[in-house]
Parts: structure tokens; sequence; C-alpha cells
């Protein structure tokens, strides 16, 4: 009876094939969520069959392990593969924010208006995706979006900044930036 070895022969991964999602924060406005749909259609209707195309073109050309051409062209529709698994994680899990009609309290997409030092600053609290402090928009995991979460008008809130702690007080909370 013989009993052989059998040797396969491993194929290593790709790089985008160790990749693992990574978590995002999930709260996003309903804007965001409708530009993401948007972008997942472009990519799935337009990009991603202009991509198999060229793809398909390239390797009438040959060898592909000499075929340059055809190597990057596989590389942008894996690289496109990809984008279109996270956009669609992040569609799927989505939580759109809509800002309470309660403006006593702090919370997801609220504007608060808060002073310190005599200086008065308006933010908009949303998910850490679309934070642009430049903007006045600010992460709900900041520090200054954790610490107002949860406040109301009138009451004061302690930041620990990088080398201080700064008091802010809530002056007005809305859920438009107009009001």
């Amino acid at each position: 009876m013989f009993l052989g070895y059998h040797i396969a022969m491993q194929i290593p991964k790709r790089k985008s094939e160790n990749r693992r999602l990574v978590p995002v924060d999930t709260f996003i406005t309903e804007e965001k969520f409708n530009e993401l749909k948007a972008k997942l259609k472009r990519m799935k209707e337009v990009t991603h069959p202009r991509l198999s195309e060229e793809s398909k073109r390239l390797a009438q050309f040959g060898d592909f392990s000499e075929n340059a051409e055809y190597q990057i062209a596989k590389g942008k529709l894996r690289g496109l593969n990809q984008r279109i698994m996270e956009t669609e994680f992040q569609i799927n899990h989505a939580q759109v924010i809509r800002a309470s009609k309660n403006t006593d309290i702090v919370s997801l997409g609220h504007y608060v208006t808060i002073e310190s030092q005599g200086r008065k600053n308006t933010y908009q609290i949303l998910g850490s995706t679309e934070s642009k402090p430049e903007s006045g928009i600010i992460s709900r995991h900041s520090p200054i979006g954790e610490a107002l979460l949860g406040s109301s008008v009138g009451g004061e809130v302690e930041v620990q900044l990088k080398d201080r702690k700064v008091k802010y007080k809530v002056i007005k909370i809305t859920r438009d930036q107009e009001e």
C-alpha cells in the first residue's frame, strides 16, 4: 500500500484578501447616507463595468504573467471591489442621525452654541465619519463632543485638552443651524 505525501502548492493571499473591514462610526446624516448610496450605484453601474471590460480587453494580449497592463487593470478592479464591499458594509450598518426635537438636552445632530473665555462657537455634533472641526462639525467621540452630549442650556462642561482643562457654557441648542 502506497502512503504518499500530498504536497499542495500554497497560493499566497493578496493584500486585499487579508484586509478586514475596519469598524467605522455607524452614525451618519441622511445626506451622507444618500451620498454613499449614489457612490455605490456609480461604482457598480459605471466604474465596475468599465474596469471589467478593460481587463477583458487586456487579457487578450497573451501571457498574463508578462502583461503589465492586464495586471494593473486587475489590481484596479480588485481595489474597486474592496471599496464596493466597504461602502456596502457602511450602508448596511448605518444609523441615520435624526436630531431630536427636544432641544433641552444636547443629542446627536444638534447644533450647540458654547461660550468659553468670552468667545462663542457653534458646533454640530455628528458621527466621526463626518467630522470637520474647521467647518464647525465635531465628532461625538471628540473630547468636546463627548462632554456636550447630554448637557443642557446654561449647563457647564469641563473638557481636558492636551495641556489644560477648559470650561464651556452651553448657550443654545438647536436642530437647525439657522434657528
